[in-house]
């Protein structure tokens, strides 16, 4: 498989994690050293706290969440991933920016790096 081929694959899982929530997809994806900067600019989303959003009942309940302009940019073992994602619940819709680091260690695909922006 190729490298795009399992980053899109990857990508597709965090869109159905989104939707679920699934926090245990969080917990596997992001690497424990992760570097999440915000809508407010700081390097402050840790794992357990992105993971804890996405326990359900935690956050928002997603009607809909679609991907778009993604751009994916290989670097060997690491990946660049820049998209738009546009959320829906039953009463709001809003879109944001992402900017992803995959890298892969040990055979495994990991966040390593991330920023969201409106």
């Amino acid at each position: 498989m190729s490298t795009r081929s399992e980053i899109l694959e990857l990508e597709e899982q965090l869109r159905q994690a989104e939707l679920g929530p699934d926090p245990a997809f969080f917990e596997r994806a992001l690497a424990d050293e992760a570097v999440l900067v915000g809508q407010d600019g700081q390097p402050a989303r840790p794992k357990a706290t992105v993971v804890q959003a996405h326990q359900p009942g935690a956050g928002p309940k997603f009607t809909r969440v679609e991907m778009s302009d993604v751009e994916i940019v290989e670097h060997g073992d690491a990946a660049v991933v820049t998209c738009k994602g546009t959320y829906e619940s039953v009463n709001r819709s809003f879109t944001l920016t992402f900017m992803r680091v995959w890298l892969k260690r040990e055979g495994r695909w990991q966040i390593v790096a991330g920023s969201v922006s409106n």
